[in-house]
């Protein structure tokens, strides 16, 4: 058999597991511990939930022609597809979403290499023929039938995606399938969202449809062709239905159909020689009826977002419909390009009939863009029947109104100053000045024709006295400028002269198309809007007047004092702004940018220097123009900062102007960024797959229409041009900004410095992109901004703002390469604790915190001078400034104190690679950190616990040498020598150690709710989220303890931490004896002390001197070590059991990357624990005993364990065996654990011994060592027995009342002793299975399954639960051969247990057996399991019964066809031969049992397929409903079972009825309808 095939069962057993579906009504999570340390999850992407993608790949992938791998695959789906249903949605829905998506792309990725490696004759795997592909997409077609109505989004639209895929690979099995699930959706009225998905899936399907369609026509299936043209038709009409104002998801997709379709035509209506639904009657009452409902839902549009004031200006009005993703504008601009030119002139003037009748502020942006639609396609007519009456109407509005003056007259007119516009006027043009704006976008020269109209419509809305239609003249005059000076394609939407696809489909084009083929696409480029020269004269005109002449007003208002009132230059300075706002915004980046300076005095003309080509448009104006605005607008910037330094509008109005100035191509940037957002949510609509078996040949990618690959050039135009000079001067150090750049740039540093919060943010983000565009400017913000944090006097605006502009990433990434910044910056943040405002001090802490998370590290030019020698001493003087404050004598805040802590850490690591410096730093620092661990803070104890386990390095393998001549023989040792002469000084200070262990307990809070293996301290309780995020260190990523999982609740819970115990076990290394000696005085009051978080310390200081290998003068036998390890297992108290047992844990534990190497005392550590204790002690003492040597054994390497553990692993199962009926419940689950470690310990030593496999797959094969055999026989020998005199005892208890004394103590006291062994054996099979050392001991679990089947319910509650506990586990547990057979023989046993309720056990597990090993089971072996289920299915206890009924159920479904095929065959017959036989005599003779068997087994078969309706299905439940005449319980089975499955099939019952005949339906309403109580 090939590999693959070999693999396919086990890679499809495994499937189902990671996917967390359950079982009947079982739990679908996984029940095993992973516990992993907290910060390990930052190391792997949020998206990686489940391994659905990986899963799917590896099954498409082991498809092969004539394979079992189909069979398995179908098996699989066949479980799954309840889990798809509507109704059966879970926390499993998402994984088996993705598991469907990637299914199909996988697929059709697999097909694509298949086709394109067409020639190759070999394949692994080999390709998939057209039998193989039919039997996938009928499994999928499973999948998609049950999710397409799904309630969750994603899933439904994933069903539709994949549905659209299929259809290209077979049709005529998915698009039959698109056909009748959207008819079933239309006369389906009781789920209104299946509508919804089902125009979805059409929409998604619609090229499919329409190639199917024509070539069906061509191989004369007419059949095909009618019912695909019907359906295109069909939802066409329908669709129109959907459309709602009121249900914006349904109106969505019904756009999203419609641009589909019409993406796929060629010219609609331009002849009749095509399918009768593009004809252009037909078309012509479809386009009536189309607009007639559109218009309604324009009509009942709501706005969201009211248009805000001024410096906001919205251009949208916020409705579903304007918003990316909604498909409206596309589909307008698809349909209204496709029409001939007859039918574009009757919706066009339907469309301005509509417009010029209504004015709708709620959809004026909707409104715009139907016109902007329309001008795209036929500019001339459009603007004839939209503009020119658009443009009446506005002048017509203005004429009369008051206008204060503020354009084009040097002395405003007093009079009209104080007049408004009515708000019925002023909505009215606000509103057709926006739908004017949004009309001409795309409108080309035609706008020429209407150039005195349009100045004059600009002027007069700049000279309102509204704001409101200032902000709409602004939008009209940067539409006006931007559509003739732009370049954009034009007949995008239309036709092209390309041959269509039988005259009707439009030929789609592929951005990979290969010049050989494909050329057609090629050779139709797209045509551009390239302004002409009367275009670019009008736009200079433009500028002129409301840019030029603007600037000029605004110098005159800054100058001389215009006006008397305050008010009226405030809106005159609004309006002039406004004007120079929207003529920059107009042109972008068509107006040349500034020239900058150069090194050598030049700065006449802007360098070409050729960086990224890319252009928006025709060059307007010059560099000249917009240096001149930036002059003038840097005078009115002084002028408001000093004159109207609190007019929000003015100066937010300021800082667009500048931004717009100065940061050239960042306009395009935020165009290209929104239409890339759109792009990313691309529709599956305008994708067709490389993969088209409908046509006669394939892509080399995905094909898509014309006008999405022409949008597609257009948008990376339009990024090109963003970036074209972008970038030019930051490669050029020759090229500095220009006087003017610098002014402008003071100016936003000032503003963004300002005390309104919404100017700040403005000049902020402006300042921003200045700096990332002219690094050479970073430097003196930095050093003005932090001077404002050390500044006691700044403001607290002055400080929020400085830290918003520091905390950015073009500032944080500048401090890396300048060295004089960051000693500014770091400074900066430690000196300014005298701030006393809580917004400074969070704004500060998070400035901080940021830099934290963005440190990469300092640029070796930090230690150079000028001339590129070495010098160090500026970097070591930062760092001694540093070290200073982090000591606790200074007066500093504790949180600056933590922070000069962590930047010293930051730094010193940063320069490990100039070991010149680090040397030198190194000693100081690590002594500034251990001096640190006694401090009283506790922020400042935790950093330092950072700190030392990242600096001492210590030696993994060996003591350093103590003796200084050694070290000068070995100069690798002078470093870590001179650090451990200071660290050695520090520690035998007077009580230095007492205090450090001290100061540390104070770490550990004690809390029932702190997990094994915390990532961070209890203390963070006391922390806020900055703070935790200035103590937490990455570094933590790398801690390797444990080393296995930790799963033994007996010493859960503990506060014992790692790191701890590594300082002490590095600073021994480091420092040798003196360390030892110190801590052996200091951990004499600890040792003894009752308080636990004492005790925590001490058991961390243990664990690092027994790891630390360092040997000295310990080697006496009774050393003191080894006197203190079994002082602590005699002390009665088990508080501090858990951190005691992590700290002998922390002690065995294997050495280097692999952990196999033993520490030196592991084997005296191990002796220890051996040696037994006292008969007399506590039994808790013997319980923590057993633990210890339990979490010491669980780190020992069993392939690499030496003669001498191996002897004493077999110690131990001598004493554990004897022990296993202990009196003390602690102690007989301490013994389970013990032994479940032990033997597996054993078991895996002998399977890696000589001679044994170097390779093991699967389950470790049981290879027992000679003489070690007898543990397993003591195990399980006897235990079904025992099981039984278990029962029995239970049993005999409740019926006899009465019997002789001393026999029942006697027997009582045999009977407990039995039940105790029996709780051990659960242990261990529970400690087993949990810990996944189950692998190793199958043949013992096998054995004890009977008496876990067996003891589910007894009267003893702790033996039932734990019984039950082990069945948990068991069921999730997977045999593989040889232990199947065996596992399969022992189970089907308990079928005759004379207790009823190991029976109905015995039901629930071969439920989750048979699917946990459907693929591995033989045909034999899965007929023998459904036997034994049919067996019970005449029980003579009722609810053994119906349990049997309900697993063959679910049994049903994907388990074997056949084998259900033939019990339901079966169960028919017979059922109709009892009904037979008892028409014929009432008293028939079979029993009620055989009766209530027989309606059992059609309940199974009814219920087995919810919510669908096979064809047999009617005939079975029919009879079942006969039998609701027999008494109870048979009564109640069929009330039930009838009642079930017309809930389940409630939703489609108007459809699926028809296959009832009228005699059936009416035995069903018969058994529906409740007899009444007086009858």
């Amino acid at each position: 058999m090939p590999s693959g095939l070999r693999s396919a069962p086990s890679s499809h057993l495994h499937c189902r597991q990671p996917l967390h579906v359950p079982i009947s009504s079982g739990n679908g999570s996984y029940p095993f511990p992973v516990v992993v340390p907290g910060n390990t999850r930052f190391l792997f992407s949020s998206k990686t939930r489940t391994p659905a993608k990986a899963i799917a790949k590896s099954i498409v992938y082991l498809l092969k022609p004539k394979s079992l791998a189909f069979e398995y695959f179908e098996k699989l789906i066949n479980f799954l597809e309840q889990f798809y249903h509507p109704s059966n949605g879970g926390q499993w829905t998402y994984s088996l979403e993705r598991f469907l998506l990637h299914l199909v792309v996988y697929f059709e990725k697999r097909l694509q290499h298949e086709q394109v490696d067409a020639t190759v004759e070999e394949h692994d795997p080999p390709c998939l023929g057209k039998e193989e592909m039919v039997i996938f997409i009928k499994v999928i077609l499973k999948l998609l039938d049950r999710g397409q109505y799904s309630k969750d989004n994603s899933l439904a639209e994933t069903v539709s995606i994949a549905t659209s895929i299929l259809s290209y690979v077979e049709p005529t099995l998915v698009l039959p399938f698109v056909a009748t699930n959207f008819q079933l959706a239309l006369e389906t009225t009781t789920a209104t969202h299946q509508l919804k998905n089902a125009v979805t899936s059409v929409a998604f399907s619609g090229r499919a449809l329409l190639l199917c369609s024509l070539f069906s026509s061509q191989s004369d299936d007419s059949c095909a062709v009618d019912s695909f043209s019907d359906l295109i038709t069909t939802s066409l009409s329908n669709a129109l239905l959907g459309m709602d104002a009121n249900d914006p998801p349904k109106t969505v997709a019904t756009m999203q159909l419609i641009g589909s379709i019409f993406s796929n035509l060629a010219t609609v209506g331009a002849n009749d020689d095509v399918p009768a639904f593009l004809q252009s009657t037909t078309l012509s009452h479809w386009l009536d009826e189309f607009f007639s409902r559109l218009f309604s839902v324009l009509q009942n549009l709501e706005s969201s977002s009211p248009i805000n004031e001024g410096y906001q200006t919205s251009f949208t009005s916020g409705t579903f419909l304007s918003k990316d993703g909604s498909y409206y504008f596309c589909m307008l601009e698809i349909l209204l390009g496709k029409l001939s030119k007859p039918l574009f002139d009757q919706s066009l003037k339907r469309i301005a009939k509509f417009v010029n009748a209504n004015i709708l502020p709620g959809a004026t942006s909707e409104v715009g863009l139907l016109c902007c639609a329309c001008v795209y396609s036929y500019p001339e007519e459009a603007s004839v029947h939209l503009f020119k009456p658009i443009l009446m109407n506005i002048m017509s509005s203005f004429e009369g109104t008051p206008k204060p003056g503020y354009v084009g007259r040097a002395v405003p007119d007093k009079t009209s100053k104080k007049a408004a516009l009515s708000p019925a006027l002023e909505t009215a043009l606000d509103y057709y000045l926006r739908v004017l704006a949004i009309a001409i976008s795309y409108a080309g020269p035609v706008l020429l024709n209407y150039k005195e109209e349009l100045n004059h419509i600009i002027t007069s809305a700049f000279q309102a006295p509204s704001w409101k239609v200032n902000g709409a003249g602004d939008h009209l005059l940067r539409s006006l400028l931007g559509n003739l000076v732009s370049y954009y394609p034009i007949d995008q939407y239309k036709p092209f002269t390309c041959q269509p696809i039988g005259n009707i489909i439009e030929p789609w084009g592929c951005a990979k198309a290969h010049q050989d083929r494909e050329v057609e696409m090629l050779n139709f480029p797209p045509k551009w809007h390239d302004p002409s020269q009367d275009e670019l004269s009008f736009a200079n005109e433009l500028l002129q007047f409301h840019f030029q002449s603007a600037l000029d007003d605004l110098l005159s208002i800054c100058q001389t004092k215009l006006h008397s009132e305050t008010g009226d230059e405030k809106e005159h300075l609004k309006v002039t702004l406004l004007r120079i706002l929207s003529s920059l915004h107009g042109v972008m980046s068509c107006l040349p940018e500034m020239r900058p300076s150069y090194k050598d005095g030049r700065s006449q003309e802007v360098e070409p220097i050729f960086f990224i080509a890319g252009s928006a448009g025709s060059t307007v104006g010059s560099s000249e123009m917009r240096e001149k605005a930036a002059e003038f607008v840097h005078i009115a910037c002084r002028y408001l900062l000093k004159e109207r330094t609190d007019d929000s509008i003015l100066l937010a109005l300021v800082v667009r102007v500048i931004d717009a100035l100065v940061n050239y191509g960042s306009l395009e940037y935020l165009e290209w960024s929104r239409h890339f957002q759109a792009w990313k949510v691309e529709s599956t609509s305008i994708i067709e797959p490389p993969c088209n078996f409908i046509v006669p040949f394939h892509a080399q990618g995905k094909k898509r229409p014309r006008w999405a690959l022409i949008d597609k050039a257009n948008l990376h135009s339009t990024w090109r041009c963003s970036q074209s000079s972008y970038h030019r001067y930051r490669t050029n150090a020759e090229v500095s900004p220009s006087g003017l750049m610098t002014d402008l740039m003071n100016d936003l540093l000032e503003l963004s410095l300002h005390n309104y919060e919404i100017v700040r943010s403005y000049a902020g983000r402006a300042l921003t992109k200045l700096l990332k565009r002219w690094p050479s400017l970073i430097s003196n913000c930095v050093l003005t901004l932090t001077g404002n944090l050390c500044d006691p006097k700044a403001p607290e605006h002055v400080v929020l703002g400085s830290c918003s502009i520091l905390s950015s990433q073009t500032v944080l990434r500048h401090l890396t390469t300048d060295f004089v910044s960051l000693s500014s910056f770091i400074m900066g943040i430690l000196g300014s604790s005298h701030h006393e405002s809580l917004k400074c001090q969070k704004a500060i802490t998070e400035l901080f915190v940021m830099y934290n998370i963005r440190f990469s590290g300092i640029s070796r030019s930090f230690f150079k001078n000028s001339e590129s020698h070495v010098d160090k001493s500026g970097f070591l003087s930062l760092v001694r400034r540093i070290n200073a404050l982090g000591f606790e004598s200074n007066s500093l805040h504790w949180r600056y104190n933590l922070m000069a802590n962590r930047v010293l850490l930051l730094l010193i690591l940063a320069s490990r690679s100039e070991s010149g410096v680090y040397s030198q730093m190194l000693a100081e620092t690590a002594g500034h950190f251990l001096t640190n661990l006694k401090s009283q803070l506790p922020h400042s104890r935790m950093l330092a616990i950072s700190a030392l386990n990242t600096l001492l390095q210590g030696s993994p393998h060996k003591a350093y040498p103590q003796d200084s001549q050694q070290s000068l023989d070995h100069p690798e040792y002078c470093n870590i020598s001179s650090t451990g002469e200071i660290l050695n000084q520090i520690i035998q200070e007077e009580g230095f150690m007492n205090e450090t262990l001290n100061s540390l307990s104070h770490v550990h809070i004690i809390s029932d709710n702190d997990g094994s293996s915390k990532a961070s301290y209890g203390a963070s309780s006391f922390q806020s989220g900055s703070e935790r995020a200035i103590t937490d260190f990455y570094f933590d990523f790398s801690a390797s303890w444990p080393r296995t999982p930790s799963w033994i609740s007996l010493v859960g819970g503990h506060m014992f931490y790692s790191r701890f115990a590594r300082i002490f076990k590095r600073l021994i290394q480091q420092c040798g004896m003196p360390v030892m000696s110190s801590l052996q005085t200091a951990l004499e009051d600890f040792l003894s002390s009752k308080e636990r978080s004492r005790q925590c310390v001490a058991a961390e200081a243990m664990a690092g001197m027994l790891h630390s290998d360092i040997t000295g003068n310990l080697e006496s036998e009774n050393n003191w070590l080894m006197v203190q390890l079994q002082k602590i297992m005699l002390v009665p108290s088990v508080e501090s059991a858990p951190e005691w047992a992590a700290c002998i844990r922390y002690a065995v534990t294997g050495k280097e990357r692999s952990g196999t190497r033993a520490p030196v005392l592991r084997q005296k550590v191990l002796e220890c624990l051996c040696s037994p204790v006292p008969q007399s002690v506590a039994t808790s003492v013997l319980a923590k005993r057993y633990a210890f040597l339990s979490v010491a054994l669980i780190e020992i390497s069993a392939p690499k364990m030496s003669a001498a553990e191996k002897q004493y692993h077999v110690k131990i199962v001598d004493e554990l065996l004897d022990n296993m009926n202990h009196s003390s419940a602690q102690i007989r689950e301490a013994i389970g654990v013990a032994m479940c470690v032990t033997c597996s310990n054993m078991r895996l030593s002998g399977s890696f011994g000589p001679g044994s496999r170097e390779e093991l797959c699967g389950d470790v094969s049981m290879i027992e060592q000679t003489g070690n055999e007898y543990w397993s026989k003591c195990l399980t020998d006897g235990a079904n027995e025992l099981a039984v005199s278990i029962q029995n005892s239970i049993q005999s208890k409740q019926l006899e009342s009465t019997s002789d004394s001393a026999t029942e103590n006697s027997m009582d006291h045999r009977e407990e002793s039995d039940a105790k062994r029996m709780e051990t054996i659960f242990h261990f099979m529970i400690a087993s299975l949990r810990s996944g050392r189950s692998s190793v001991l199958l043949d013992i679990i096998i054995r004890l399954v009977y008496p876990v089947l067996s003891l589910q319910e007894t009267s003893n509650k702790e033996l039932s639960l734990l019984a039950k506990s082990a069945f948990e586990l068991l069921k999730w547990r997977i045999l593989h051969r040889p232990f199947l057979e065996t596992a399969i023989s022992s189970i089907l046993s308990s079928v005759n247990d004379p207790n009823w309720r190991t029976r109905s056990v015995l039901l629930s597990y071969l439920r989750t057996f048979t699917y946990r090993h459907t693929f591995i089971l033989s045909g034999s072996e899965k007929s023998l399991i459904w036997q034994t289920i049919e067996k019970l299915l005449v029980d003579n206890q009722v609810e053994v019964r119906e349990h049997a009924a309900g697993v063959l159920a679910s049994l049903m479904k994907g388990i074997d066809e056949d084998l259900s095929k033939d019990f339901r065959d079966r169960s028919y017959a017979k059922a109709q031969r009892i009904i037979v036989a008892q028409r014929r005599n009432s008293k028939s003779g079979h029993s009620v049992a055989t009766i209530h068997g027989a309606v059992l087994a059609l309940t199974a078969s009814v219920l087995s397929v919810p919510y669908d309706m096979p064809s047999w299905l009617p005939a079975h439940v029919t009879l079942l409903a006969r039998f609701i005449s027999e008494p109870s319980p048979i009564r109640s089975t069929v009330t039930k079972a009838v009642a079930e499955f017309k809930r389940t099939h409630a939703d489609t019952w108007s459809i699926q009825k028809d296959a009832f005949t009228e005699d059936e339906l009416e035995v069903l309403r018969d058994t529906s309808s409740s007899s009444s109580y007086f009858a």
